[in-house]
């Protein structure tokens, strides 16, 4: 880790210094344009007292090499800024290194309450998984590392996702390079769905012949019109040789502008993709999905992102009619039909290819996130996925408590008809080692690192009921939610038994199960839980305070095994070592936390 600290540090260090030389060079370069500038028009006023001609020549030429240069110095000016987001990504990366990253995207957004284990699980809000591996810059890219983590993948596509992994992970300069040209991206998952809304709509001008004809007939009846007003009409007659065109623009300021609402915000945002895109066109891949994705971005024999920033312009140019001289542009040449029209033209050869586009940007994104997490813990394994009833994991820790704190653990264990039973009094680890489990397994089934030794699993669906909560709007005690959450728990169980289901096994964590009632109830239900779960051929794993359900284990005939976290008392001093041990946990610690809180137990 401290490797990958100072590599991280030269590496910021390193993009900084070009970005300030980068910078110092485009300043020094401003002058000098300015200088090209006042020089270039004192030549052109001396060249105009010699002959016009001359000098018009030399203003034509003057006027593309200044262009050119302007280009050119922007560049410089572009170059100095990806430089400085490298630096920044680099220090950023440092920090993450050291759990510093409640910065990052959070993905609080895909938190879904009521999905089997987002909530429990931390996958989304402050210091979650999402939050420590996203480095997609896209609201779409953001959206796909999202799915991953929401549902499990099949094996096939488990084991396609690690493969473009294993091929990303050592790719460090391509990877930042990648994030760094998105780092500008402002956009908004309302903007991407108005766009892909525009690809559903019905032409304005494309495929009406008259719409069609007057793209042509406007601008020439405008020459005409001008050149009545010169020779031969007074401006306010030829005023009136308008208004066949504003009402023209009139008759379609509805539609046109619905087609604008759709397309406006996207000029941007496309512009940028069109860049994170072209850098995917030059990457060098060997996988088979990476080099399928590079693929798609492939149309015609031409690139996606030269389609895109083609697009990008277009929809600049119909956003003109926001100035308010538009209304010259439009009288004179039916400036937003002209433009409509374009988009509608670059609809109809590209309608289908967009969607395809944006699904490898995304994937790109998401595949990199989980290749970045892997190189920032080399210490972890791409998990194995097939189909079979055993769970092995070695030396499995939390993927988001930092490497020096982390305790690892050992779990095997059928994945059906088999219950952990673990005891252990407050703080030993219980809960922790509940999310170790259940984080590892969705990450395993996403197609990602895990943070463990090795890590063998079948595809299963994970389950939990670890934070319920009451529910005002609905007038729900936290008791009662858990029962909601346990009954779905039960009919998920039940549902992957029955013959022919397509559902997958359930693997469920379930943590003080029935904390809401008094001891009694609370014993007496669980241990009517525990054996429906074993009976219905349920599997997973189960923390408890209630010892007494630690006698199940001699009744189960190995359906059950006790295992607990111990803690230890040192010199009046509590000792955590958040170890998994066979049997029912034989330590206390309440008394002792209650006295060292200022509570008097006698």
């Amino acid at each position: 880790m401290q490797h990958l600290s100072s590599q991280y540090q030269q590496r910021q260090e390193h993009f900084s210094t070009q970005a300030k030389f980068t910078r110092k060079k485009y300043d020094r370069y401003s002058l000098l344009r300015l200088a090209v500038f006042f020089v270039s028009v004192a030549l052109a006023i001396f060249l105009g007292t010699l002959h016009l001609a001359l000098a018009a020549v030399f203003v034509f030429a003057f006027l593309f090499g200044f262009y050119r240069l302007m280009q050119w110095h922007q560049q410089m000016l572009n170059e100095a800024n990806h430089l400085e987001r490298l630096a920044a990504i680099n220090a950023e990366e440092k920090g993450v290194l050291e759990h510093r990253f409640n910065h990052l995207p959070d993905g609080h957004e895909y938190l879904q309450p009521d999905h089997p284990y987002t909530l429990d699980l931390d996958i989304f809000g402050p210091y979650s998984m999402f939050q420590y591996c996203c480095r997609a810059t896209t609201v779409v890219g953001q959206q796909r590392l999202a799915a991953y983590l929401l549902a499990a993948a099949g094996t096939g596509e488990i084991a396609s996702r690690q493969a473009a992994v294993s091929e990303l992970k050592p790719l460090l300069d391509w990877r930042q390079h990648f994030q760094a040209f998105g780092q500008n991206i402002k956009d908004n998952p309302l903007h991407v769905h108005m766009l892909h809304e525009w690809l559903n709509d019905g032409d304005v001008v494309r495929g009406n012949k008259w719409l069609t004809a007057a793209l042509f007939l406007v601008p020439m009846w405008t020459l005409i019109c001008l050149a009545l007003w010169a020779f031969y009409l007074p401006w306010q007659a030829v005023l009136l040789l308008f208004l066949p065109t504003g009402w023209l623009l009139k008759k379609t300021q509805e539609r046109v502008g619905r087609t604008h609402l759709r397309t406006t915000h996207a000029a941007d945002m496309l512009t940028l993709y069109a860049q994170l895109m072209a850098h995917i066109e030059s990457g060098t891949f060997q996988s088979p999905r990476l080099l399928d994705l590079q693929k798609n971005l492939a149309a015609n024999g031409q690139s996606a992102a030269r389609h895109i920033r083609s697009l990008a312009y277009i929809i600049s140019q119909l956003n003109v009619r926001y100035n308010p001289f538009a209304i010259v542009l439009n009288l004179g040449g039916a400036w937003d039909l002209q433009w409509v029209y374009r988009l509608e033209k670059w609809k109809a050869r590209m309608h289908g290819q967009l969607p395809v586009w944006f699904d490898s940007l995304q994937e790109f994104e998401a595949l990199s996130s989980f290749a970045n997490l892997w190189y920032n813990n080399p210490g972890w394994v791409l998990p194995s996925v097939k189909k079979g009833a055993t769970l092995e994991a070695v030396n499995a820790g939390h993927p988001l408590i930092h490497a020096q704190k982390r305790v690892g653990n050992d779990l095997a264990m059928p994945t059906r008809g088999h219950i952990k039973l673990i005891t252990g009094s407050n703080m030993a680890g219980k809960s922790t080692f509940l999310r170790t489990v259940g984080l590892n397994m969705v990450l395993a089934q996403a197609g990602a690192p895990v943070c463990a030794t090795a890590f063998t699993m079948p595809p299963l669906q994970v389950f939990t009921s670890m934070r319920t909560r009451d529910d005002l709007s609905e007038s729900t005690s936290s008791f009662y939610a858990e029962l909601k959450r346990l009954k779905v728990i039960i009919e998920a169980v039940k549902a992957a038994q029955l013959p022919d289901s397509q559902q997958l096994p359930v693997f469920f964590l379930l943590d003080e199960i029935l904390k809401g009632t008094n001891s009694v109830d609370r014993h007496t239900g669980s241990k009517a839980l525990i054996q429906q779960l074993i009976r219905q051929q349920g599997g997973g794993l189960i923390a408890t305070h209630d010892l007494e359900l630690g006698h199940l284990e001699t009744e189960s005939q190995g359906a059950i095994e006790n295992l607990c976290m111990e803690v230890e008392v040192e010199n009046g001093q509590l000792h955590f070592d958040y170890t998994l041990k066979k049997g029912v946990s034989s330590s206390f610690n309440a008394t002792l936390l209650m006295r060292e809180m200022g509570i008097e137990v006698g």
